[in-house]
């Protein structure tokens, strides 16, 4: 990390008239912020100590989990993640999973960005003002609250099953993500959208051949927001699926969990497998991520 100092630099000693010019001080961001930099790795081992502990774990055989834990495994047991691949079924699972994280994904990505490219450039209305801090406010609401309702909701209508999953994660993110599109669509220019109309294009023409493509951005912080949460989710998908051939990774850990509670080494694996494809979407997509939160913070 560097932090800002500064120096001064020479400067003639008089200006026209004779009168002594004050010297030009410049800025040197070449040096480091040392205390700021010591506290970014302190901050950083709270999350590989933990993830080299759960790496050892999962690589390590029953009998050798005494001691601190930390130690390196003396026989690597590769074997954990394909007895955890069965016991688990993980195939079916990640496939479970997948349907709804995608699915959650791209309807999240087309429906939240259209609400909020109305509500961001008629913002000056009254209407579509108030829809706004409504969105907003639904923040504030614990899912807890509404959390029977939905189920009871869900099963009602026949959509206790993937198709409601996708539905739900679409609603119940529409709030935050509407705060975030309407920051960054407000950065847009409106002489593109401007100069769009004159060529002959409609609202919807402007919308997705101007605005879309310039959200890549926020699309991908949008996205990867809601990759991790569909994924990850337990609380939705115990209360909303019935069928347990649907059940998803969080599910399938919990009842795996339950029955191999005494065996750390399965359990760290299927953790390790379930975190795996989530951590490689998230590396891929990193800086569209920063991108993406930067921008929209700064008008």
């Amino acid at each position: 990390m560097t932090d800002s100092t500064s120096v001064t630099l020479p400067e003639p000693d008089t200006e026209h008239g004779g009168r002594p010019r004050r010297r030009r001080r410049v800025r040197d961001v070449s040096g480091v912020n040392w205390w700021l930099t010591a506290l970014l790795l302190v901050l950083s081992l709270t999350i590989f100590i933990p993830l080299y502990f759960t790496v050892v774990t999962a690589l390590k055989t029953p009998p050798q989990l005494g001691g601190t834990g930390f130690s390196l495994p003396s026989e690597w047991s590769w074997g954990n993640f394909a007895e955890a691949w069965r016991l688990t079924n993980y195939p079916r699972a990640a496939l479970n999973s997948a349907v709804i994280t995608v699915g959650a994904v791209v309807l999240t990505l087309l429906t939240n960005s259209m609400v909020s490219y109305a509500i961001a450039r008629n913002m000056r209305r009254r209407v579509f003002k108030g829809l706004f801090y409504y969105f907003i406010t639904a923040l504030f609401i614990p899912f807890p609250i509404i959390m029977l309702p939905a189920a009871k909701l869900t099963a009602t209508l026949g959509l206790d099953n993937q198709a409601g999953m996708i539905l739900l994660y679409t609603v119940y993110g529409l709030s935050f993500n509407v705060f975030l599109y309407t920051a960054y669509i407000a950065s847009i220019p409106h002489e593109l959208e401007e100069a769009a109309r004159m060529d002959g294009a409609s609202t919807w023409g402007v919308f997705w051949r101007v605005i879309f493509p310039l959200l890549a951005p926020i699309n991908a912080t949008v996205g990867i927001l809601t990759c991790v949460w569909a994924w990850n989710d337990f609380l939705l998908p115990v209360i909303i699926i019935s069928d347990p051939g649907g059940a998803t990774i969080p599910l399938v850990q919990y009842v795996f969990q339950a029955q191999f509670s005494a065996d750390f080494t399965l359990a760290f694996a299927s953790y390790l497998m379930a975190m795996a494809p989530l951590l490689i979407v998230y590396l891929l997509a990193q800086r569209w991520v920063i991108s993406g939160v930067t921008r929209g913070a700064i008008k």
